[in-house]
């Protein structure tokens, strides 16, 4: 699988996703060879398990001395059932520095605020979340991993980069011009709804794996009707 992009004769990083609630199986992934393509690790912090904070800072040291790669913590409790604390993220950024940085999806602008304000100089907070993203780069945060961006990227990253530039009146206004479709994209789930706004886009199909299941013919059609308007 050819895994390095390249734009305007530059080669741009890819991360690829290794996480899991079994710590000695992720570890063990991480000495695929597939690895040695990709810049960086998203390791999303253990699901079902619901680990203590301990065991959450544990976890990861586990995988930070496994990893070949730079790693970003990836906390989403809305999937994983646990809440990685900001004081967890600081106590990891601190005594391991191949952590390079989190992708933050509590959904929680205070929280999201405390890690910018306490992580070491360097680490990245980036937002998860694409309905906040705005505030928590206007605050200090270092971007976004997104969703919507995959459907309407030049009109989201053009937010991301002039809140990174401080200028906020400029990307409140593709904010709330983005509002819309972050809320259709999430409607019934992800991916599904991305995965709708892609076919209209004629970039691969709807189909998703059971128990997932495809957009609704009436979420499909709104999806539809909001990419013509751009």
């Amino acid at each position: 699988i050819q895994t390095i992009v390249e734009q305007n004769n530059k080669r741009l990083p890819l991360v690829l996703g290794v996480g899991g609630n079994d710590t000695a199986k992720v570890c063990a992934q991480l000495s695929n060879p597939v690895l040695e393509d990709f810049h960086a690790v998203l390791s999303v912090s253990p699901a079902y398990n619901k680990p203590t904070q301990e065991g959450i800072y544990r976890h990861f040291s586990e995988v930070a001395a496994a990893s070949p790669k730079p790693v970003i913590l990836y906390n989403v409790p809305g999937r994983t059932a646990s809440n990685m604390l900001p004081e967890t993220v600081v106590r990891l950024a601190l005594d391991f520095p191949n952590l390079i940085g989190i992708k933050e999806a509590a959904g929680d602008l205070v929280q999201a605020m405390e890690l910018i304000n306490s992580v070491p100089e360097g680490f990245l907070v980036i937002s998860g979340e694409d309905m906040i993203t705005l505030p928590m780069t206007l605050m200090g945060g270092d971007g976004v991993i997104s969703v919507i961006g995959q459907g309407l990227p030049g009109q989201y990253s053009g937010m991301v980069r002039h809140a990174l530039k401080g200028s906020a009146k400029e990307a409140r206004e593709l904010h709330y011009r983005l509002m819309e479709g972050i809320g259709l994209v999430f409607e019934e789930g992800n991916p599904a709804g991305i995965k709708s706004m892609l076919s209209h886009l004629g970039v691969c199909s709807e189909r998703v794996r059971l128990p997932l299941v495809e957009a609704s013919d009436e979420l499909h059609r709104r999806i539809g009707s909001l990419i013509e308007d751009f």
